[in-house]
């Protein structure tokens, strides 16, 4: 799995009008899920973008969590993300998912991540979304498992 986290003083997902997902200071993923990603995975990005420390401390050092600040977690799902961009001028997508085994392991990641985190909002897999938010610093940074 690949994701891009972002730190946001806000972030939402839209879809036809109608925010499905908001929330104010926390992290924003985007996720990708790739051909060979197993449950595994997904447990393991999910504790690493919770755990990952890059808010401020009191000493304006990036030494604090998710978890610690009690932030807002966004999940959404982005097949591109997966995409090989290295050749030619056109993306190719080998190495993402199938669409139905993309969707059961996004599905896993948000079931793991309702039982396991309180603050937590989701885009939706598949679905035409707008997503907009405020980066914070801007801080972005790029996980994979």
């Amino acid at each position: 799995m690949l994701t891009i986290i972002q730190r946001v003083t806000t972030a939402k997902v839209t879809i036809n009008n109608q925010d499905i997902g908001k929330i104010d200071t926390g992290i924003m993923a985007l996720v990708a899920i790739e051909k060979d990603d197993t449950p595994n995975d997904a447990e393991r990005l999910l504790e690493r973008i919770l755990n990952y420390r890059i808010f401020a401390d009191d000493n304006d050092r990036m030494n604090l969590s998710l978890r610690d600040i009690n932030g807002g977690l966004l999940l959404v799902p982005q097949f591109t993300l997966a995409a090989d961009t290295q050749k030619a001028n056109r993306p190719g997508f080998t190495s993402a998912a199938p669409p139905e085994k993309g969707r059961q392991l996004f599905e896993y990641l948000q079931h793991i991540a309702k039982t396991t985190y309180a603050n937590v909002e989701f885009g939706r897999f598949g679905a035409d979304m707008q997503v907009s938010l405020v980066n914070d610093g801007p801080v972005t940074f790029i996980l994979r498992t």
